[in-house]
């Protein structure tokens, strides 16, 4: 996290700041599915943009990504990606209650990555007294052709952001996806202004 400069009071904050909001997302996708959602402990680290690219894209299980850019005032942005692995690709229409046939594949994936995306991102804007806007979701079928172009083509310039990895599992159906957000540097610096008021209010 050097590339940052964030202390350990500011990362500590941020990660409680994470925790709340995957635990209130995973509260809702839990009521809408009506089973339960199983959450590890979110992992927060600097990410290099080439490095993220080669990663992604080598992972050849990969069934499909799901992009939303969001933003927020006093330049807070950044990109939500939904990760989807091939052998979970059956699973989904059964999770959202869908008939045979009663909606693509594709409007699933963005069904449930909009549930996901838009409850984290409100809690967390709310918890930093801020409100967020979204970009419409975008599906990425083919993830090894289209993902590094993609990253390339956000609407920020970014060569090193904040990745934070949140996996949900949904238990009953054998069910997982990665929630990745990147924040890139500059809106980084807005967010640690952020923390310090939250953690001079708590002093």
């Amino acid at each position: 996290m050097s590339e940052f400069n964030l202390t350990e009071d500011q990362l500590d904050c941020l990660q409680e700041l994470i925790n709340i909001a995957m635990g209130q997302a995973s509260d809702q996708l839990a009521r809408y599915l009506d089973t339960f959602v199983y959450l590890e402990v979110p992992s927060i680290e600097s990410v290099d943009a080439q490095v993220l690219m080669s990663g992604l894209s080598e992972q050849k299980n990969t069934l499909a990504v799901v992009s939303q850019g969001f933003f927020g005032h006093e330049g807070i942005r950044g990109e939500a990606l939904l990760v989807y692995q091939e052998e979970d690709s059956g699973r989904i229409s059964d999770l959202l209650g869908y008939e045979p046939d009663e909606a693509s594949q594709d409007e699933q994936l963005i069904d449930i990555s909009s549930i996901l995306t838009t409850t984290f991102l409100n809690v967390f804007a709310r918890q930093i007294e801020n409100q967020m806007s979204y970009n419409a979701p975008k599906l990425l079928p083919h993830v090894q052709s289209n993902l590094a172009e993609h990253v390339q083509h956000m609407p920020f310039t970014w060569d090193i952001a904040l990745k934070v990895n949140i996996n949900y599992q949904v238990t009953d159906y054998s069910f997982n996806c990665n929630m990745i957000l990147l924040i890139p540097e500059k809106a980084i610096t807005k967010i640690k202004l952020v923390l310090d008021r939250i953690l001079a209010d708590l002093s």
